[in-house]
C-alpha cells in the first residue's frame, strides 16, 4: 500500500486544516495533496502530563516490523518523485500558512501553538517511520523524503518545525531499531488519535559535546538498567511522554526507551537563545531503573542514530536558510536608498548570489548523505560534510540576513534576527530529529 492509496477522508480533512490555499490549485496538485494524508482522523495535540500515559502491546509481533528500503538507481538523482513532490508542496504550504505567522509569538511563548501541531499530527508526520505492519503511513523508508519535508517544515519556521518533528524521530528510531517487543508497545501509539509528546535525547550540557563520548550512563543492575547523567535541550521535554536516551553501556554508547513516570527522572526547561518554540527542557537521571528489554539496538544503531540526525539538522538548516532568503529577496528589490533599490547596489547583489549558491551547495550535501542512507552505505563522511556545511554556511545565511537588513534586522519586527538564532543550532545541536 502506497501513500495514495491511504484513506482520503482524512485527506480533505486535512486540506480544511491547511486552509484552501490558491497555490494548490494553481499549480494542479490539490487532488495530490487529498491522497497525501494518511487514514484515520487525528483530533488534536494533548499536553499531557507527562506520566498520564501508559503504553501496552496491542499485538503480538512475531519479529521486528521493518519499512522496505526504496530502491534508489545508482546514480545520484535530485528529481522528487511523484509522491516527493506532492510532501513538498502539502508540507510547504502548512510552513507557510501555519507555521510563519505563528513564529513570532511562538518564539516569545517558548513553545509551539497546540492547534499548530494538532494541524501537524493530522499530516501524520509521527508516522512516517512506523513499518505499515502496525499502521504506518507509508511501505518504504527513505530518507530523502523525510529530508525534504523536514526541509519543508523548516521553511516556515525552525523551531516549530523542532517541535513537529520531535516524535517522528522517536517513531523512526523505535521502527529501525526496535525489537518486536518494543514496536508493539510504542509504535501503534503514534498512529492513532492521540500522537505523543516524544523526544530524542541524545545532546548533554557543556562545550564541545561529542556525542561519541557520552557522560550519561547505563550500567546493568540484576536484570535490568540504572541511567545516570544529564541531557540537555531537548524538545518538549517537560511534557513528553516517551524519549529516547543516548547512555554509554559497557560495551558502547546505546540508546534507551524511557517512560517518564516514576522515580529518577527530573525535567526542568531549558530555553536557548534559539529554537525556543520547541520549549526545550533538561533531563536529569539519577539512579533511574529500566527493565532489561528497554535498550533499544545496539552501539552500530547508535552510531547510525547520530549520522542520520546530522542529515536532519542539515536539512533543517537548507530550509531555514531557503525561507530567510525567500524573505530577503522581496525585500532588497524593495528598500530604496538614495533614490534605488538597494539591490542596485553590488555589494548587495553579490551578497545575495552568495547566499543562494552556499544554500545550494548545502542542499546538495544534504541531498547525497541522504541518498547513500537509502543505498545501505556508510553515511559517516556524508553526513559530517553536510552538517558541517550546514553550521558554517547557515551561520552565515543567518549573519548577512541581518546585516541585509540593516537596523531592522535587529529588532523583532522582522523576523531575521530570529532565524539568525535558530540557525546556529545546526552546530551545536546533536540528535533530536532522524531522517
Amino acid at each position: 500500500m502506497n501513500l495514495a492509496e491511504q484513506g482520503t477522508s482524512a485527506g480533505l480533512r486535512a486540506l480544511n486544516r491547511l486552509a484552501g490555499s490558491e497555490l494548490l490549485d494553481r499549480i494542479g496538485l490539490r487532488d495530490l495533496t487529498e491522497r497525501l494524508v494518511h487514514g484515520g482522523t487525528r483530533n488534536g495535540f494533548r499536553a499531557a502530563n507527562a506520566a498520564g500515559r501508559r503504553f501496552a502491546a496491542a499485538q503480538r509481533l512475531a519479529a521486528p516490523a521493518r519499512q522496505r528500503r526504496r530502491e534508489t538507481p545508482v546514480l545520484f538523482d535530485l528529481e522528487p518523485t511523484d509522491e516527493q513532490q506532492m510532501m513538498i508542496e502539502a508540507f510547504g504550504g502548512f510552513a507557510r500558512e501555519r507555521l510563519r505567522p505563528a513564529a513570532q509569538q511562538a518564539d516569545a511563548d517558548c513553545a509551539a501553538p497546540a492547534e499548530v501541531l494538532a494541524q501537524s499530527a493530522e499530516l501524520g508526520v509521527g508516522s512516517l517511520g512506523v513499518p505499515e505492519e502496525l499502521g504506518g503511513a507509508v511501505e518504504e523508508r527513505s530518507a530523502v523524503t523525510s529530508a525534504l519535508i523536514t526541509e519543508a517544515l523548516a521553511g516556515g519556521d525552525m523551531g516549530i518545525a523542532f517541535a513537529v518533528l520531535a516524535p517522528a524521530a522517536v517513531s523512526t528510531a523505535i521502527g529501525l531499531w526496535g525489537d518486536a517487543e518494543q514496536q508493539a508497545t510504542y509504535l501503534p501509539a503514534f498512529t492513532g488519535d492521540d500522537l505523543p509528546t516524544a523526544a530524542l535525547a541524545v545532546q548533554e550540557p557543556g562545550p564541545l559535546f561529542d556525542p561519541f563520548d557520552l557522560a550519561a550512563t547505563a550500567r546493568r543492575s540484576g536484570d535490568g538498567w540504572v541511567l545516570d547523567g544529564e541531557k540537555s535541550l531537548v524538545p518538549g521535554a517537560a511534557a513528553a511522554e516517551l524519549f529516547v536516551v543516548a547512555a554509554a553501556t559497557e560495551d558502547g554508547p546505546g540508546l534507551f526507551v524511557v517512560e517518564p513516570a516514576g522515580a529518577g527522572l527530573e525535567v526542568r526547561p531549558e530555553p536557548a537563545i534559539g529554537l525556543r518554540a520547541a520549549a526545550t527542557g533538561r533531563l536529569r537521571l539519577d539512579g533511574l531503573r529500566l527493565p532489561a528489554g528497554a535498550r533499544l539496538g545496539d552501539a552500530d544503531a547508535f552510531a547510525e542514530c547520530v549520522r542520520l540526525a546530522r542529515i536532519a539538522w542539515a536539512a533543517m538548516t537548507v530550509g531555514t536558510a531557503q525561507g530567510a532568503l525567500d524573505f530577503l529577496i522581496p525585500y532588497v528589490n524593495e528598500r530604496k536608498a538614495f533614490g534605488e533599490p538597494i539591490s542596485h547596489r553590488q555589494a548587495v547583489a553579490f551578497n545575495m548570489s552568495d547566499l543562494a549558491l552556499e544554500i545550494e551547495g548545502m542542499r546538495l550535501a544534504t541531498y547525497r548523505a541522504a541518498s547513500l542512507a537509502d543505498r545501505g552505505e556508510d553515511v559517516a563522511r556524508a553526513a559530517a560534510v553536510a552538517r558541517q556545511l550546514a553550521a558554517a554556511k547557515g551561520m552565515k545565511v543567518g549573519s548577512d540576513a541581518v546585516g541585509l537588513l540593516g537596523g531592522h534586522g535587529y529588532v523583532k519586527e522582522y523576523p531575521v534576527e530570529r532565524w539568525y538564532r535558530d540557525l546556529r543550532a545546526a552546530g551545536v545541536v546533536e540528535g533530536g530529529l532522524l531522517v
